[in-house]
């Protein structure tokens, strides 16, 4: 299993276990962001590691490829100098040297590509993550928003639901409303019966009064007819 593998063994694990939980979204974003950069610095390790082995068959290959030339070089020397025993093992040498260049380079090769790609798979993970950040901070804001709303919902299903309070006031505005018009309808009672009794005050007083000039007229005539004389006072 490669080291991006691992990786993504990793996240996956870390991310099913914190979704079956989902107890604090931002929290859990917050951790699997933290994970993420966590391997991301793993696999740069590693990633740095497959460098360094590139780097030391490159240089071994050089190597190879400089004794290689320097026994070429040595040959020629020997050749000039008639030493053609000298020359024949230096050619030797020489051959040695290429043959383990030939079979270092297709290694050298091979891992130079294999770090190319771990490079440019490292350098889009790191893409990822950065953009997991970006989605994190919108995936935060939308969760609390749903919170918020779920809140308010719950508090308007408890207000709708709970009509008891709204019931005693309906009550509390027809007792009133009641209270008043029994008010009112005293009120008019009181007014008519002063009304009344000011009349019959009235109508006592004028029916005294013309009972009063009766009798009084009635006593003159008896006088009159009884002595024939008027009472004082009259002409």
């Amino acid at each position: 299993m490669g080291i991006f593998d691992r990786l993504k063994t990793v996240i996956s694990s870390n991310i099913n276990e914190m979704i079956n939980k989902a107890e604090n979204p931002e929290k859990m974003l917050n951790q699997l962001v933290i994970d993420m950069n966590q391997q991301m610095i793993e696999s740069k390790k590693a990633v740095a590691m497959a460098i360094a082995d590139e780097k030391k068959l490159e240089r071994e290959l050089l190597e190879q490829k400089r004794v290689s030339e320097e026994w070429e070089r040595k040959a020629v020397i020997a050749v000039k100098a008639s030493r053609d025993d000298l020359a024949k093992e230096a050619l030797l040498r020489k051959q040695e040297a290429e043959s383990y260049f030939l079979q270092l380079k297709p290694q050298w090769e091979a891992q130079k590509a294999s770090v190319e790609k771990l490079k440019e798979t490292l350098k889009q993970l790191q893409n990822k993550i950065d953009e997991a950040s970006r989605k994190k901070n919108i995936l935060v804001a939308r969760a609390k928003r749903a919170e918020a709303q779920q809140k308010i919902q719950k508090t308007l299903a408890s207000v709708s639901g709970n009509t008891s309070a709204f019931d005693t006031f309906d009550r509390m505005a027809k007792k009133v409303d009641e209270l008043e018009a029994r008010a009112d309808a005293q009120a008019e009672l009181a007014d008519l019966s002063q009304s009344t009794s000011l009349d019959k005050e009235f109508a006592k007083l004028e029916s005294s009064g013309a009972g009063a000039d009766l009798l009084l007229e009635e006593l003159k005539r008896k006088m009159i007819g009884d002595g024939g004389t008027e009472p004082a006072g009259q002409a």
